[in-house]
């Protein structure tokens, strides 16, 4: 498992500031296999990070799980930053500016309806602006 999968079910169970033996009665699952998710030993099946994450009042979990533990959230889903409401807005803002910034690029090369082989470069610059805003959006919605 991915390292900075390991923690992140600790740090849930943390932040709703519950022992594992409390966390593990109310999941319904062994002491022991709460501590084996925690330690990264074992990924826990999606239906039990979905009770986590109720449980635990922790929106993110679900989101962070999927992006960590699968292959494809690691291929398609950005990084969020989940520990400061004030700078996850303001990541926000200052990603949708970048946004702004290629806007009329992005409206040139989508207008045609097709990217041209020169123009490819550039669409793969203001992806990756709008994939960075995603992740800054998704760090807004899921800050506690």
């Amino acid at each position: 498992m991915n390292e900075s999968c390991r923690n992140i079910y600790q740090l849930a169970r943390n932040v709703a500031g519950l022992t594992q033996i409390e966390a593990a009665e109310r999941l319904n699952v062994s002491v022991r296999s709460l501590a084996h998710y925690e330690s990264g030993n074992t990924t826990p099946h999606g239906d039990i990070v979905a009770d986590m994450a109720e449980i635990y009042g922790t929106r993110w979990l679900g989101y962070e799980h999927l992006r960590l533990s699968t292959k494809l959230g690691k291929q398609v889903l950005p990084a969020i930053d989940i520990t400061d409401i004030a700078k996850s807005v303001l990541v926000l803002q200052k990603e949708s500016g970048d946004v702004e910034n290629v806007k009329p690029c992005m409206i040139k090369i989508a207008c045609d309806g097709n990217i041209d082989k020169h123009e490819e470069k550039r669409w793969d610059e203001v992806t990756k602006e709008v994939f960075e805003m995603a992740g800054a959006a998704l760090s807004v919605v899921f800050s506690r």
